[in-house]
């Protein structure tokens, strides 16, 4: 049991340390009787541009908090177990990348809180990447994720409501499209088997029978 939670947390430590984070963030919030939505991300607004990092980071009530919280973990496991060598280039570019579209695409004069572009990122890297990688496994994953209902397309209208733009969930979605092809020549590749070998080599030696002989 030690040793399957120690695996769990080594794999996971990057979601599972951000989750801890945004859970601090929320009680301090409560003991300290203090609001920061302040530091919320307001889009075009260079007085706001530290908001980029720190939006992510703060929710408007609990449900907002455990909505966030299980998505990730889950995503967040998913990809650290089956992307394990670039499981952190995708997260950490998950959260950048989400933020610096949504300041840059987002609604004007609107403060936005929360991770959800983060879990957007996350499904739309496990949900685009399978189908790049043309791999059955990570294909099947694919089909997880739209089953499971992450990639929820409702979620991409525009509802302002508690400071939370539906907007910042089309922004992950790209960002994760964006994030599958910018990393798809790292982490999981198609095998190669000895028959695919052997054609090459033949095609090769073909092709270098032919220059040959043309000499």
């Amino acid at each position: 049991m030690k040793k399957n939670l120690s695996y769990i947390i080594h794999i996971m430590f990057v979601p599972i340390l951000f989750v801890f984070v945004i859970w601090i963030v929320k009680g301090l919030e409560y003991i300290l009787d203090i609001n920061l939505s302040a530091f919320g991300i307001i889009p075009l607004n260079f007085n706001r541009i530290y908001g980029i990092l720190s939006y992510p980071f703060i929710h408007s009530d609990l449900n907002h908090l455990l909505n966030n919280t299980y998505p990730i973990l889950i995503l967040g496991g998913i990809i650290s177990e089956v992307y394990k060598k670039i499981s952190v280039k995708v997260f950490v570019y998950s959260y950048f990348m989400s933020g610096l579209l949504l300041w840059i695409f987002g609604p004007r004069d609107v403060n936005i809180i929360g991770a959800s572009g983060i879990v957007y990122a996350l499904g739309s890297f496990i949900l685009v990447s399978g189908f790049i990688r043309k791999q059955p496994r990570l294909m099947m994953l694919s089909f997880l994720v739209i089953f499971l209902n992450f990639f929820n397309l409702w979620g991409i209208i525009e509802i302002k409501q508690d400071n939370i733009s539906q907007t910042a969930h089309l922004c992950g979605v790209i960002a994760g499209m964006m994030i599958s092809v910018i990393l798809k020549n790292e982490g999981p590749q198609p095998k190669i088997y000895d028959y695919e070998i052997e054609e090459d080599l033949e095609k090769k030696n073909k092709i270098n029978y032919i220059y040959k002989e043309k000499n």
